[in-house]
């Protein structure tokens, strides 16, 4: 398996959901980009946001939960 990069950082200053334009919180280790306000993560295939709502996933409470969490321990800010 191939190791996640890290997306470009001017990209990540202009990335927004699609669905409520508001900002993300990208997890590089996990590949994926998430929405906290609607629970909806998006992958991040071959370095690529993949930002089309269906191919985007709605996540579970527990899993909200986990990634508000690994964010807070992160300190990972939102795109923008």
């Amino acid at each position: 398996m191939r190791a996640h990069m890290a997306l470009d950082s001017r990209l990540l200053e202009v990335l927004a959901d699609p669905v409520d334009k508001g900002p993300l919180l990208y997890f590089a280790t996990e590949g994926a980009l998430y929405n906290p306000r609607n629970k909806r993560r998006y992958a991040v295939k071959d370095d690529i946001p993949v930002m089309l709502v269906e191919e985007s996933e709605v996540v579970s409470d527990s899993e909200h939960q986990r990634l508000v969490s690994l964010a807070s321990s992160r300190g990972l800010k939102p795109t923008f």
